[in-house]
């Protein structure tokens, strides 16, 4: 069986301050800057206080990764977030077994 590809996208940081061009998440109540746009693609997250998000999203960094198949690469990892459209992908949020919390996102067909 092949491994499901899993291709570095960016790295999420939470804060508390208010960034430029920053995006609403309106699914989560969050906003979010473009991590296409920063050099190091670097996502800062600032949750609004009624955010649905809570536990380790909420309070951790995450590494996304672009993927074929959410439902592949989340196999055997503690759900988090369950899928949903972002917008730009479909995302799902999931913890590993030592407890870093990874971002899956699965990008329109080009």
């Amino acid at each position: 069986m092949a491994t499901p590809r899993m291709e570095f996208d960016h790295l999420g940081m939470i804060t508390t301050e208010k960034k430029a061009d920053e995006i609403y998440v309106e699914a989560t109540k969050v906003w979010v800057t473009d991590f296409r746009n920063h050099p190091y693609h670097i996502e800062w997250l600032r949750f609004e206080p009624d955010s649905p998000v809570t536990g380790p999203v909420r309070h951790m960094p995450h590494v996304a990764f672009r993927v074929d198949s959410i439902a592949e690469c989340s196999k055997g990892l503690k759900v988090l977030l369950e899928p949903f459209d972002a917008g730009m992908a479909v995302v799902g949020f999931y913890q590993t077994p030592d407890g870093a919390v990874v971002e899956f996102m699965e990008y329109p067909r080009e």
